[in-house]
């Protein structure tokens, strides 16, 4: 396979190149519905479903990388862009992310990785601060419930039981999980805007990024062949950060960096072997939002985390969940799940749902969704036992997941296909700890490798101590 052999990096450009088209048409996606952005999603499912078929090893070069960079650059340019944000500061905010992106990819050639996420923060900093700035009253309901929200806990009021003042959308009901309130109102408590809270946690998951390297660089000190696991920390962890629509996500107050950062960490601690302790981010992350409830049944599933640490997340989700449930327990039942399910259709997602529904006058039942949500969850839980995949490949059965989910729900916008493909950039510095990867790479294809015979690898495996590779 040529993506598995050294000097043959063509899956390494496929993967550059469907991220550029994937984000592109994201960025183009706010407030429209083509046809074309779902097709361009849906073909990003189905290679994402052949990579983990197929269980490549992708090598990230430098070249790719700067392809990947200053592509986002061009495309943050170029595409159509909406935002709440006044046009000129708009144009600098795109600017200064562009440049970063380039800049990124320069320190990256040049192997200066802490200097290009370094660099990526900054960037991601400055565009906050432009949003909050020159946007100071985004009209979008999520930032006014956020908001709202924050002052409702100050004054000792359960948020589910509030009505929203001067919101544009939902009136009445406040849809995420709480701890995603409760994360971010310390940004409206202390500084008026929930948004600050989100460049602090920004920075918390860019600190991750590098701790994830950091701790792939620890177990695997002899991969002399391998690019610097915080090289490839950097790489991806400024892709996230300078993807093209950051000012859109930013202005808008989008939630999902929240959960991005729970699940970084939860890596972190995992690869560190500190198990138990993964449970934390994970809970924190599983009570701030529903996606993550396909995606706990799929490490329950995984060796490495198994059914107890799964059980305990979910009663640690609970226990955080539980003073807002037992003060208003219709209120937060109707808000976070029979409103959401009984909820119209949102003209401008992009899913298959809406565009039969729009173009066809056909609403898709919801046995045909749900076989489609739960026979792809079923299908991922086997293969993960199966298979005992190591942190990376875990975490891009995850995306698969939630993209699938997303393509045929009744409501998905660039939000919820950011964590997606954010989620896959993440699998990337993750592999760096896979001493099977190393492996693979540095064989002959004659060797004898027990994966391709159908021999399952061990738990050990999954997550391994650092060893030399195998001759």
């Amino acid at each position: 396979m040529i993506a598995r052999l050294k000097g043959a990096p063509l899956a390494a450009f496929v993967f550059a190149a469907t991220w550029l088209a994937y984000f592109g048409m994201l960025q183009f996606s706010v407030v429209r519905l083509r046809i074309k952005i779902v097709v361009t999603l849906t073909v990003a499912a189905v290679l994402l479903a052949w990579w983990l078929a197929r269980r490549l090893h992708l090598a990230l070069s430098p070249l790719v990388v700067a392809m990947l960079l200053v592509g986002n650059a061009v495309v943050g340019l170029r595409t159509r862009f909406f935002s709440h944000v006044p046009t000129e500061w708009a144009w600098t905010g795109r600017g200064v992310l562009a440049a970063a992106a380039v800049g990124a990819a320069a320190a990256l050639w040049f192997r200066r990785p802490g200097l290009a996420l370094g660099t990526a923060f900054a960037a991601y900093a400055a565009v906050t601060v432009i949003a909050i700035r020159t946007d100071p009253s985004p009209r979008i309901d999520v930032w006014i419930t956020l908001q709202q929200a924050a002052d409702a806990m100050a004054r000792g009021e359960n948020f589910y039981a509030v009505t929203w003042v001067d919101s544009p959308g939902i009136q009445d009901a406040f849809t995420y999980l709480p701890w995603t309130a409760v994360l971010l109102a310390p940004g409206r408590w202390i500084a008026g805007d929930v948004r600050w809270m989100h460049l602090v946690w920004a920075l918390v998951l860019t600190v991750g990024f590098w701790q994830l390297g950091t701790a792939a660089r620890e177990r695997r000190p002899a991969a002399a062949t391998a690019l610097d696991p915080r090289w490839v920390a950097a790489a991806a962890g400024s892709a996230i950060l300078l993807v093209p629509g950051t000012l859109i996500q930013v202005d808008q107050a989008w939630t999902e960096p929240l959960l991005l950062t729970g699940l970084t960490w939860w890596a972190v601690l995992m690869t560190r072997g500190r198990t138990w302790w993964a449970i934390v981010p994970l809970a924190l992350a599983c009570a701030s939002k529903q996606h993550l409830a396909l995606v706990l049944p799929l490490l329950l599933a995984w060796r490495p985390f198994g059914p107890a640490r799964a059980i305990a997340t979910g009663a640690l989700t609970g226990a955080l969940i539980a003073p807002w449930f037992l003060t208003a327990p219709a209120d937060f039942f109707r808000d976070t799940v029979t409103l959401l399910m009984n909820f119209p259709p949102i003209r401008f997602a992009n899913t298959w749902y809406l565009y039969f529904q729009h173009y066809h006058g056909i609403t898709l039942p919801f046995w045909v969704t749900g076989l489609i949500v739960f026979g792809t969850l079923a299908l991922a839980i086997l293969l993960i036992h199966r298979r005992r995949p190591p942190l990376g490949e875990l975490l891009r059965w995850s995306a698969l997941m939630l993209l699938v989910a997303n393509l045929v729900n009744k409501q998905a916008f660039y939000n919820q296909y950011w964590l997606v493909g954010a989620l896959v950039a993440l699998s990337l510095i993750a592999d760096q700890a896979d001493d099977r990867a190393e492996d693979r790479l540095s064989r002959s294809p004659n060797a004898a490798d027990p994966t391709a015979t159908g021999a399952p690898p061990t738990d050990r495996d999954a997550l391994a101590p650092s060893r030399p590779p195998r001759r």
